[in-house]
């Protein structure tokens, strides 16, 4: 009997650490420990502290100048939030958006949820403005040695209108990690 329990427990030992090693990650990073661990990590990639916010890193990713923001729940970070440092007009962010859901469909580490592109006729601002319409794309991160999806390990990005300017849109990418996200625990 003891055999048995010892086996058991070692067993879901080791399920909750693969649980909780096979995170959603950005550029390589683990979205997961506290939020000064992850900011070291970012800087160690290039990544600096804003001039404008200390709670905001500056850098580039995916070719464009970024900003990144790093959110936590119970001191353990679930998001790691990317935009646009430069605003784009209608047309490039439609561009833009576009690009990044093939680079998504056309990259093996990750499965689809919602991706869509956007038409060229589309009216992105009158859309947005009088029907409300978001547009936004999901997709998850491959487990590890697997070809599986896991909800947990989420990436979604939507077009945001910036408020300070009339033709101004970014593009903001979230790298989830649902392990760590608050589920009502704190009610």
């Amino acid at each position: 009997m003891k055999k048995l329990f010892a086996t058991t427990l070692l067993l879901v030992l080791s399920l909750t650490t693969q649980a909780q090693t096979d995170v959603t990650k950005f550029l390589g990073i683990p979205v997961d420990g506290t939020k000064s661990e992850i900011i070291r990590q970012l800087k160690a990639k290039g990544f600096r502290n804003s001039p404008y916010n200390n709670e905001i890193l500056e850098g580039e990713f995916n070719g464009s100048n970024v900003y990144v923001s790093v959110a936590t729940n119970n001191n353990k970070v679930w998001r790691i939030a990317v935009g646009d440092a430069i605003p784009s007009d209608e047309r490039n962010i439609q561009i833009k958006f576009n690009r990044l859901c093939e680079q998504f469909e056309n990259n093996p580490r990750y499965i689809s949820l919602q991706g869509c592109t956007i038409p060229d006729d589309e009216d992105i601002s009158y859309q947005m403005l009088v029907n409300n319409k978001r547009y936004e794309a999901a997709y998850c991160q491959k487990t590890e040695n697997a070809e599986t999806a896991d909800i947990n390990k989420l990436i979604w990005f939507m077009i945001s209108k910036n408020n300070h300017a009339y033709d101004a849109y970014q593009l903001i990418i979230f790298y989830d990690n649902g392990y760590n996200e608050a589920n009502g625990q704190d009610l």
